[in-house]
């Protein structure tokens, strides 16, 4: 199979020959360069030859800085073999491999104590050539090229332990590394069993993604498992996913490809805390408390918090407040999340919660049971969104419900 290309314009072919020359010394660097992984870059930059020439440098840097020539061959550590989730898993109608993140099942915080961060985003790097490996593979085997795949997020289970900024962040850098390396290669992002949170998460990465990517996001309602052999043949889909495909002994999961995660066990822990960095520095006194307000627009927001105490314990509450204009004392006010007392000065504390009405939200931090020690506290707290398009997409897929089940 020749690396020649059909349809393009005379401006787009004098374009391909221009950018392959000034790229001639990147050429031995290069894995697979033919005229379909130039086109690749041209494309993510629409023809500009300039920015598309930065895009593939930075991607050489890249590819030097994480050896991805040898990343194939790099095994992570046991407890991200064991306990990250996902996997390669059949092919689409046309031959593009499909690779399954099982987002549920996925214990985030205790990865990221029995991991370093670089290694989770690693062995996500390592998934996304794995992809392009078996889009190569499926390029010999069916003679036409195949350059893009699918990725199925099924999203059951996804609950507030999942909105922990460090996990977050994973996430977010594997979007920016997808968008800045791996570009024109996402067939679809196909969303399956989305819950109510769902808005809010997409909200935390949607900025990392390319408008481009955003635009392949497909959202299945509550008869996903029939919507999904519309991409995937139901011989290419595991049993679990509404398809025919089980492992050896018959398992419906397909074990054998998908890994499914599941709680780190403490054995693993490396460390009890993550670093943070926080926003805000404030001194409780002794024998007082510090109220931080925030405002909630709409229901459905998500306040998140951490912090870390110095000079001992700390109390902490969510409250709501029921006077808006004045400062209210605890008992005044609806409390949402029961003060009780950390021990911030040893491991610091995260949390979020989801605000199901709108108003005032008070995170007060309690001094108040010192009477002689003053408490510094580093703060951070959020207010998370939703995405409103994912949101109405969501709403629309469940008004559909009665007529689905007629």
């Amino acid at each position: 199979m020749s690396g020649r290309v059909g349809d393009l314009s005379r401006q787009q072919q004098e374009a391909l020959a221009r950018f392959q020359e000034n790229l001639q010394d990147l050429l031995p660097t290069l894995p697979k360069a033919d005229d379909y992984f130039f086109l690749r870059w041209l494309r993510a930059r629409n023809f500009d030859l300039q920015k598309s020439e930065d895009m593939l440098r930075k991607h050489v840097e890249f590819r030097k800085q994480l050896d991805l020539d040898n990343i194939l061959a790099w095994q992570p550590s046991e407890v991200i073999r064991l306990y990250d989730s996902g996997g390669l898993c059949g092919y689409d109608y046309e031959g593009c491999p499909a690779w399954f993140d099982i987002i549920g099942t996925l214990d985030p915080k205790g990865l990221l104590l029995s991991a370093s961060k670089q290694d989770l985003i690693r062995k996500r790097v390592k998934a996304l050539e794995l992809l392009m490996h078996e889009c190569e593979q499926q390029t010999q085997k069916l003679g036409r090229k195949i350059e893009t795949m699918l990725i199925v997020f099924d999203m059951e289970g996804l609950s507030l332990r999942h909105l922990w900024k460090p996990a977050v962040e994973v996430y977010q850098q594997f979007f920016a590394i997808l968008e800045a390396n791996y570009p024109e290669t996402v067939k679809n992002l196909i969303i399956v069993r989305a819950p109510k949170l769902f808005p809010v998460a997409f909200n935390l990465v949607k900025s990392f993604m390319g408008e481009e990517t955003r635009k392949k996001i497909v959202i299945l309602g509550d008869n996903w498992k029939q919507e999904l052999t519309k991409f995937i043949s139901p011989d290419q889909l595991p049993v679990e996913f509404g398809g025919t495909m089980t492992d050896p002994d018959g398992n419906p999961k397909c074990l054998t490809k998908i890994n499914y995660g599941g709680e780190v066990p403490r054995s693993y822990y490396l460390r009890e805390q993550v670093r943070m960095q926080y926003e805000h520095k404030v001194t409780v006194g002794r024998g007082s408390s510090q109220q931080v307000e925030n405002e909630i627009l709409f229901p459905g927001c998500v306040l998140r918090w951490q912090f870390a105490s110095d000079g001992g314990d700390i109390g902490f509450g969510v409250f709501l407040k029921t006077k808006i204009a004045e400062r209210q004392r605890a008992g005044d006010m609806t409390e949402v999340l029961p003060s009780q007392r950390y021990n911030a000065h040893m491991v610091p504390e995260d949390g979020s919660l989801t605000c199901l009405k709108a108003g005032v939200y008070v995170l007060r931090f309690d001094n108040t049971y010192s009477l002689i020690h003053a408490k510094k506290i580093s703060y951070t707290v959020e207010v998370l969104l939703p995405d409103k398009a994912s949101e109405e997409k969501l709403q629309g897929l469940s008004a559909k419900r009665p007529s689905a089940a007629q």
